[in-house]
């Protein structure tokens, strides 16, 4: 059966000197940041896509940022035991951060609460006043990194993946453990509710993609082998129709959210795609662009066409 998703990439951008872990939105449609491994963080407008602004340079590899609107900071992540919040309106540093625990992973924030959550290298979960960033609580439920964070608001609840194999789920406002998952084979890279918060799914370096049914105390609702290897990341797009996912293995897959039934795989022999491990997805609010990172160093833009619809396995326009 062909795929009902034609994909065409629509630019490259470079720039960067070292593996480009993380993608980050902002404020506006059409521009994102990212942060690699050279320290650099930069800015990308997808209207103007050749020139990267850069926002902040740090002295070591950044894993991890987090865009907070209100007001207009971006939270760095860098390995030197510091967040650094930058101030985008005068792209200066507002505030460091210190804060023991080797890299860090992920960064979450939830206006309910308004608190930052941080992941690091050692199993460390900060929780921060996203007022002024002082730290209200260190919790250390693994020896294992903490990997990845999800949000729920409706359910107050914080989705925690570890190195360790297991997800933890947590509650939004004390961080205390009410449900312990032990998830995959191997370390959870990926967690990231649906758009409806009916299911979370994660993704490790197991290569398979779990979907978990959150309205009956996370239960495995199905489990798919997804990639050759790691799964690095998984995005959803903006009108909960899709989702894609990333991997060590160089490629990039679009499935259908409903179904959880992959629709097309980007990959560089047949779309010019990254050639080595995409790291991260970014799903811009322009439904049909997807942009892909990679330690290629570079960052793919890809417009994905939905206009074909299959049904009981028939392409129908």
């Amino acid at each position: 059966m062909a795929s009902p998703v034609q994909v065409q990439k629509i630019a490259t951008l470079t720039g960067h000197r070292d593996c480009i872990y993380t993608l980050e939105r902002s404020d506006k449609a059409t521009t994102f940041y990212s942060a690699a491994g050279d320290g650099m963080v930069v800015a990308w407008d997808l209207n103007d896509p050749e020139n990267g602004e850069l926002v902040a340079q740090v002295t070591n590899s950044v894993y991890a940022l987090k865009y907070l609107p209100v007001p207009n900071l971006l939270l760095v992540g860098h390995n030197q035991n510091s967040i650094e919040v930058i101030d985008l309106s005068t792209k200066q540093v507002k505030k460091t951060i210190p804060l023991p625990g080797s890299a860090f992973f992920d960064i979450a924030y939830s206006s309910k609460t308004n608190q930052v959550y941080v992941g690091t290298g050692d199993g460390t979960l900060y929780i921060l006043n996203g007022q002024d960033f002082t730290v209200k609580a260190s919790l250390r439920y693994s020896g294992k990194s903490l990997r990845c964070l999800a949000i729920n608001e409706e359910r107050m609840e914080l989705a925690a993946g570890y190195s360790d194999c297991f997800m933890r789920i947590l509650d939004l406002e004390t961080g205390a453990v009410k449900e312990e998952i032990e998830a995959h084979a191997n370390s959870v890279f990926t967690v990231v509710y649906s758009p409806d918060k009916k299911y979370l799914l994660s993704g490790s370096r197991d290569a398979h993609l779990k979907v978990w049914d959150v309205t009956n105390n996370y239960q495995e609702y199905t489990s798919i082998i997804a990639h050759l290897f790691a799964i690095n990341h998984l995005a959803f797009s903006p009108d909960a129709q899709y989702f894609a996912t990333c991997s060590m293995d160089k490629s990039v897959k679009i499935w259908d959210a409903k179904t959880f039934k992959l629709l097309k795989v980007i990959d560089k022999a047949r779309h010019a795609g990254h050639g080595t491990s995409v790291n991260k997805l970014f799903w811009t609010d322009r439904v049909n662009s997807l942009v892909s990172c990679s330690d290629d160093r570079t960052i793919s833009v890809w417009d994905l066409n939905f206009s074909l619809r299959y049904e009981n396995n028939t392409i129908r326009n």
